[in-house]
């Protein structure tokens, strides 16, 4: 998993609530389970005009001029501006892993579903928790700034806007520390590799017929 300290990108506003994990990565690409290969097809059914299927080539597909990640001022947006209850649905984690390999590191907005916002945190995303008035005046300073980005200081819990001003937020500090080490769970399983092998050994002696 990816180390997260200090990050800049552009923002891209996805002004809708409720957006569930089925609209993020649609259910038929869940075949797979390996962590990368879904960023094309992240929100696809809003990004494209036909109905997408795996195996697909993207790039022959039409795009939905209206959606706002196919917007020229939004490419290569970093940071996800949201609503309320943002991942609600289903609990498949391929929901991350499609905002993760299109590119996103961060998500804002006032509430996320609990299962999608602990999915973040442990496939490398970072999703902040703003009260409802700040996320307002972020999708208006968005909307009419072209190239709007904000720098997130996970270490100090600080975004810093493009005026020079800041806005604090809360992280849970096991999350953080995970997040600063780029430890997932086996990462944080691996970091005992040591006492698991004594573990090992010592059981071999202990109850030899477990091992024969």
């Amino acid at each position: 998993m990816k180390k997260f300290k200090i990050f800049t990108g552009i923002v891209a506003p996805m002004d809708r609530p409720n957006v569930d994990t089925d609209a993020i990565i649609p259910k038929q690409f869940l075949k797979s389970i390996k962590r990368t290969g879904f960023g094309p097809n992240l929100f696809d059914e809003w990004r494209y005009l036909d109905h997408g299927e795996p195996g697909m080539d993207n790039s022959q597909r039409r795009l939905n001029p209206d959606f706002v990640l196919n917007q020229e001022r939004y490419r290569g947006a970093q940071v996800l501006l949201a609503r309320e209850n943002f991942g609600c649905g289903s609990s498949r984690e391929h929901a991350p892993w499609a905002l993760e390999d299109y590119g996103f590191r961060v998500i804002i907005a006032p509430s996320f579903a609990d299962i999608f916002f602990n999915n973040c945190f442990k496939n490398g995303l970072l999703p902040i928790v703003l009260e409802e008035g700040l996320v307002d005046s972020l999708f208006l300073e968005v909307e009419t700034t072209p190239g709007y980005a904000l720098n997130v200081d996970l270490d100090t819990q600080i975004i810093r806007k493009p005026d020079g001003s800041e806005i604090s937020f809360d992280v849970d500090a096991f999350r953080k520390y995970c997040l600063l080490n780029g430890l997932d769970d086996i990462g944080m399983t691996l970091q005992h590799t040591d006492d698991i092998r004594a573990y090992e050994a010592r059981r071999k002696q202990e109850a030899q017929w477990l091992f024969q």
